[in-house]
């Protein structure tokens, strides 16, 4: 499945994006927020992380005029019975230009078009950005902070935990992307 937005698009990870996501994905400041992304990151983790790909994930590249520029990714991943998580990370040159709310409001569409209902997300406790995002979209919070184990930082990092419904009124805001098989 593609989801296009007003300045992304979002598809599926290919095998031939390996050298474009390392590069993409290769910022300390990026992976230290993550839980399951090594430091430093390979193109051998990259291979990896495409090979195990999921329906629900997406790359997320930045189309402006002409150019087409790898700037993220973002996915909703099962997390046990009923439970889906949002995560997502993009590249410093994409930062603060609100493409992580655009790009995530496309998958929660795409999600609840596939009829999930809940989804939860969290945010390093010193990344209060992605907290950010999730408010805008539409998530609250759930009043926990837990610890997670962050490949990246080499040791666990304390998490605030969020959730939202689909079917909620207030997580529809902002113009609906376009979804294609």
């Amino acid at each position: 499945m593609f989801v296009r937005t007003q300045r992304l698009t979002l598809r599926p990870g290919w095998p031939e994006d390996a050298p474009t996501l390392a590069r993409a994905i290769d910022h300390e400041a990026v992976v230290r927020n993550l839980s399951r992304v090594p430091w430093p990151y390979s193109i051998e983790a990259a291979e990896t992380f495409l090979a195990h790909w999921t329906d629900t994930r997406f790359l997320v590249f930045e189309h402006q005029g002409g150019s087409v520029a790898l700037i993220g990714c973002v996915g909703i991943d099962a997390a046990g019975g009923e439970a889906h998580e949002l995560g997502y990370w993009y590249t410093p040159s994409a930062w603060g230009k609100g493409y992580a709310t655009e790009a995530a409001r496309g998958v929660l569409a795409a999600a609840r078009a596939s009829g999930i209902r809940r989804v939860t997300s969290r945010h390093a406790v010193d990344n209060p950005a992605s907290g950010r995002v999730l408010r805008k979209l539409g998530f609250q919070p759930t009043g926990r902070v837990e610890p997670l184990w962050s490949k990246g930082r080499g040791c666990e990092m304390a998490c605030v935990g969020f959730e939202l419904d689909l079917d909620a009124e207030g997580c529809r805001s902002g113009p609906e992307p376009r979804l294609a098989a």
